[in-house]
């Protein structure tokens, strides 16, 4: 078998998984990697601004690709790219973070070297970084086949980022590379595991009149929403959201009940008290999403599916890969009759919106011209807060980051998932606030030519904060920019679209004469305290969870 170097493999099996681009920044540990990118087709860097950018970027690429590679330094590298990384793990996202590190003889020898601590320890950062990925390893020429291998599976089959270290001195030894490619293949299972959990499946579909479906962010990480909407479209089975689920199943279908929880959604209400059997998706327990919601689910009639286990009436099954459960159970025929409820999801026609813009009126706006395909991004904040109850129109994507919830994520994000995806339209709902976290990143967006609409909230600080503590404190003020005259620095050989709005007459206008073959920048003017209902809400419950009932919100 034909030997290959280290780093022209590491390329190769990244490739064979769908890698197209890997982001990063040019170091001196990793230069002669860069060089040996080259020495496969199909795959290419993409220099970003800084690290925790790019690892922003592979995480918007590997949620619309499916995997991503992430490529640092030793020491500064990787240590800046660990919040991009630990948000990554935290919504399970498959990212292969690449550091390359001091020479094999400076980790042996101890030697004192540059991007450390200058004490010949080399195993600090690699300590700090495995906190936040499922696995790492060290590649030297007897182990970088195995490991290389193994790493890439887990990243793909786990769905969580993973760490590799490549001294820089060993990328171009050759080795014996493995003979089979590797693929994007399902995790091992119980067969018989699945057999038994298809029949209990079965046995409750057919016995129930009132199913339910309740879906959450997992269920996309896991691979089965496409399983799970041909489930319900067969069927017929009524379905529902957590606002952390957002857009994973149709939203546009009669079978779409809404978000759950949502007190003012009697349709939904009615149907889930009378529900004799809830499936609920790869549940994502957190305080603000729903692990206050499914406390109030009756525990005998719901089932909870996750990648790997499911649970019927509090006993858990391991040993299942969900999306292959999902398939086998497609390919049974359930004898059943459900009763449905009536939801009428025609899309009023837009009430004339007049007056100075406002956040009451402005997100129905919007929605009036989301198309069936768009691929939306919804920065934490009042936009996330606002667009995880707006039902979006069919096959729309949306991305966000409600369990991390590092602000300034979704604009270097933007740039992976448009890299990924360069023929969908891309709306950035961001706010001033986050934008400033990572705004140098517009420069590569405008400058390879990809053209999103960036819908830009500026009040003037941080809303969300406001709501929380400190209303007009200074500490939730930020410096004001000229938004214009930092794109034109940012790109200035760039023709875009920059518009600034103040009124919802002038966002109509704006908005029906958009020039798609141009990136837009829309700045929407609104008032420091202008924030969605939802979010008006949420601020005090966060500051009494936070604070507790002696805390300064109570003064």
């Amino acid at each position: 078998m034909q030997s290959v170097t280290i780093g022209r493999y590491l390329w190769q099996r990244l490739r064979q998984l769908n890698v197209k681009y890997v982001f990063g920044v040019p170091g001196d540990f990793n230069l002669q990697l860069l060089e040996q990118i080259d020495e496969v087709e199909g795959i290419e860097f993409v220099g970003t601004c800084n690290e925790l950018n790019a690892a922003y970027a592979a995480d918007g690429y590997a949620r619309t690709n499916g995997i991503a590679a992430l490529l640092t330094t030793y020491g500064v590298g990787d240590l800046s790219a660990l919040c991009g990384v630990a948000g990554s793990l935290a919504e399970h996202v498959p990212v292969v973070m690449i550091s390359g590190v001091p020479p094999m003889f400076a980790i042996r020898n101890r030697l004192r070297v540059h991007h450390t601590m200058a004490e010949g320890d080399f195993d600090n950062v690699r300590n700090a970084v495995r906190q936040f990925t499922l696995t790492e390893a060290r590649l030297t020429p007897s182990n970088a086949s195995e490991e290389i291998d193994r790493a890439l599976r887990y990243c793909w089959q786990e769905r969580c980022p993973v760490y590799l270290q490549l001294p820089s001195n060993l990328s171009y030894l050759e080795i014996s590379p493995s003979a089979e490619p590797l693929t994007r293949q399902y995790a091992s299972y119980d067969k018989r595991q699945h057999q038994l959990i298809i029949g209990k499946l079965i046995g409750r579909l057919s016995q129930a009149k009132h199913p339910l479906l309740l879906v959450d962010m997992d269920a996309e990480r896991s691979q089965m929403a496409s399983q799970l909407q041909q489930l319900c479209d067969r069927y017929q089975i009524p379905y529902a959201s957590f606002p952390t689920g957002k857009a994973i199943l149709d939203e546009s279908s009669p079978l779409w009940l809404g978000y759950y929880p949502d007190q003012a959604n009697d349709t939904l209400n009615q149907y889930i008290a009378k529900a004799d059997f809830i499936l609920a998706t790869a549940p994502c327990f957190i305080e603000g999403s729903s692990m206050v919601a499914t406390q109030n689910l009756p525990a005998e009639q719901t089932v909870y599916l996750r990648g790997f286990d499911i649970t019927f009436e509090q006993q858990t099954f391991e040993g299942i890969c969900a999306p292959v459960l999902l398939n086998q159970l497609l390919e049974q025929t359930i004898e059943c009759q459900f009763e449905i409820p009536v939801n009428d999801v025609r899309k009023e026609p837009l009430a004339k919106q007049e007056g100075a813009l406002c956040q009451d009126k402005l997100w129905e706006q919007l929605r009036h011209y989301f198309k069936a395909g768009d691929l939306i991004l919804g920065e934490n904040g009042s936009a996330n807060v606002a667009l995880q109850t707006v039902p979006f129109p069919k096959d729309c994507h949306y991305l966000s980051q409600p369990i991390w919830g590092s602000i300034g994520y979704t604009l270097p994000a933007l740039l992976g998932s448009m890299i990924a995806q360069p023929n969908k339209r891309h709306w950035l709902f961001i706010g001033d606030g986050s934008l400033q976290m990572t705004a140098q990143e517009l420069s590569n967006i405008l400058q390879k030519g990809l053209k999103p609409i960036i819908v830009m909230l500026n009040n003037c600080g941080y809303t969300i904060e406001r709501y929380i503590m400190g209303k007009t404190a200074a500490y939730n003020d930020i410096p004001q920019w000229d938004y214009q005259m930092l794109l034109r620095a940012l790109a200035p050989n760039i023709d875009f679209n920059y518009q600034e709005v103040t009124t919802h007459e002038q966002l109509k206008t704006v908005l029906d004469s958009l020039d798609e073959t141009k990136a837009s920048f829309i700045e929407l003017k609104l008032e420091p305290m202008d924030a969605p209902e939802r979010l008006k809400r949420f601020g005090p419950g966060v500051a009494q969870f936070d604070y507790g009932p002696r805390g300064p919100q109570n003064k």
